[in-house]
């Protein structure tokens, strides 16, 4: 407790004295960054304190914890809200920038966004995007998590330019940012979210959606059941899976391969056009069931030309999962894609409500 009280206590003495006289934003991150510092050694010299030694993990490791919440309560203390509110335009804005130049990035970090928050049980109130989970092993070692600590190491350098936002807003606001990047709808989002100290928070493995539960009636089941887990109706479940406009299926982190759409870093409407207009034949060529074009599109490879921006790939193939074929062959799912393959601008609108209800499960007092 002594740590924890240094540590914190330390960070309180010095947001007091900026509030003392004005300074400029820049003054208030060197201040935070500077108790960021103090705070951290103060909690390694206190590991020490009263007998303990390093041999005793947990304890250094809650009392790092509530440095970084501590350092964490500067984002807004001591300066203006529109000041706060600069920081996170700032990070928005960073991030758009990060995707634009590197777009390939835009759907991981959707997907690093989405699977931080579709762990939601609304029974059990656990789960969400709520604690930033995703940056322990323990999620990040998921099978549906294969690759995504690639993209929590590429928003590292941004953790660090922004040490006062949470990994949790990180996380969310990386997905949204990726959405606008590429071209979707500006969605809203709100901060607030305060960090996991430790693993204990990670949900178990398997409450994401599964490509396949070996038949077409089973699939659809277990979409509908994994969503309403989460309180999304149909409408939300056909907006959300939208999604799969963006990104490839890689073998070696899903056992899938091939891209939904030939515009994988462009969020349109197209995965939902060709979902209905192109005719799905199964493939297991690459082990696991998959759907391919048929052939009577024209193809008789079934390959399709998929392009990334300035380059095209030709020895990608178009591909569906079974859990999209599953849009297709409900009826009451279908009806939703048919009326999205036809008004994109109205499944921006439901996509955009719907992510941002995702990205807010789990979380408690959100701030604008």
């Amino acid at each position: 407790m002594l740590r924890v009280g240094v540590c914190i206590l330390l960070v309180l003495l010095d947001r007091a004295v900026a509030f003392t006289g004005p300074g400029a934003f820049a003054s208030t991150l060197l201040r935070t960054r500077r108790a960021c510092a103090l705070s951290q050694l103060a909690c390694r010299s206190s590991a020490h304190v009263e007998g303990q030694t390093a041999s005793q993990p947990r304890r250094v490791v809650l009392g790092q914890a509530a440095c970084t919440i501590a350092a964490g309560m500067v984002v807004g203390w001591g300066s203006s809200p529109a000041q706060a509110e600069d920081t996170y335009q700032q990070l928005r804005q960073d991030l758009v920038n990060l995707v634009q130049g590197e777009p390939d990035w835009g759907p991981t970090l959707v997907r690093l966004s989405w699977h931080s928050s579709g762990t939601y049980d609304q029974m059990s109130k656990t789960g969400g995007s709520g604690k930033g989970t995703m940056r322990f092993k323990e999620e990040l070692a998921h099978g549906a998590n294969a690759g995504l600590d690639k993209a929590v190491a590429k928003l590292e350098p941004l953790k660090a330019n922004y040490p006062g936002v949470s990994y949790a807003d990180l996380y969310t606001l990386a997905g949204v940012a990726a959405i606008q990047a590429l071209g979707g709808p500006v969605i809203k989002w709100r901060k607030g979210r305060v960090d996991a100290i430790d693993a204990s928070d990670v949900t178990p493995d398997g409450r994401l959606p599964a490509a396949d539960l070996g038949a077409p009636v089973k699939t659809t089941q277990g979409l509908r059941e994994t969503f309403s887990r989460m309180g999304f109706s149909d409408q939300e479940l056909v907006a959300l899976s939208g999604a799969h406009a963006l990104g490839y299926c890689h073998k070696d982190l899903s056992g899938y391969v091939g891209a939904w759409t030939p515009t994988p870093n462009n969020f349109n409407n197209l995965y939902f056009v060709l979902l209905l207009n192109l005719n799905w034949e199964p493939n297991t060529v690459h082990g696991k069931l998959q759907y391919g074009v048929a052939a009577e599109n024209g193809r008789k490879d079934g390959k399709a030309i998929v392009s990334k921006g300035k380059s095209e790939d030709p020895s990608a193939t178009l591909m569906m999962l079974p859990s999209d074929l599953a849009l297709v062959q409900d009826d009451k799912l279908r009806a939703w894609v048919q009326i999205y393959a036809k008004n994109q601008d109205l499944w921006f609108k439901d996509f955009a409500n719907a992510f941002q209800k995702l990205e807010e499960l789990g979380t408690v007092r959100l701030g604008s």
